[in-house]
């Protein structure tokens, strides 16, 4: 297992349509093992294809549910359902999010409290994760990423300023840009 550069914003793969899993080789083994060892080492919660720069529709997940349910897998090639979302600004506190491709940095953004994820494991299993809560937030998050969305792209429009300076001042916004866990010291 290799623990991969993670691509932060502005790198083409997290900003275009993943491709659906055709291949269940070894190829995709080791893709999902350093999926893992990577999402493990940054630490996160989530981490989808494309943030470790393949444009596949696969992401892998490690999250103690609301209940205190530990949850960990993959999912490939997933469908999303999602639930009502609240009308309303998001909250400052309770629905602050974070995403290892743009480390260190936390904005508010409405969710769905529930959503159901469909899809297949590495072994072509069927999945079906029906999720709530926080959890429900990373496997809308994740699933964001397959459709080239960032969470920063899905911000109120009274952040927007406040994203596009972060985006500047930190030298985002441009191909190649990444950093690696466990040798460079970021938050995501």
């Amino acid at each position: 297992m290799t623990i991969r550069p993670i691509f932060i914003a502005g790198e083409p793969v997290l900003h275009a349509r993943a491709a659906e899993v055709t291949s269940f080789d070894e190829n995709l083994v080791r893709l999902v093992e350093d999926m893992y060892e990577t999402m493990d080492k940054a630490p996160g919660v989530g981490l989808a294809a494309p943030q470790i720069g393949v444009g596949l529709r696969v992401f892998v997940y490690n999250y103690d549910d609301d209940e205190g349910n530990p949850r960990r897998g993959e999912v490939i090639n997933p469908v999303l359902e999602l639930g009502p979302i609240e009308t309303g600004p998001a909250d400052e506190d309770t629905e602050v999010e974070g995403c290892l491709s743009a480390p260190g940095e936390r904005f508010p953004l409405k969710r769905a409290e529930r959503a159901v994820v469909t899809g297949v494991d590495l072994n072509q299993n069927p999945v079906r994760i029906d999720a709530e809560g926080w959890f429900a937030r990373i496997m809308q998050h994740e699933f964001d990423h397959l459709d080239g969305l960032l969470y920063l792209d899905r911000l109120d429009k009274e952040w927007h300023d406040e994203r596009k300076l972060m985006i500047r001042e930190r030298g985002w916004g441009k191909p190649g840009v990444s950093w690696l866990p466990g040798r460079d010291n970021l938050e995501g």
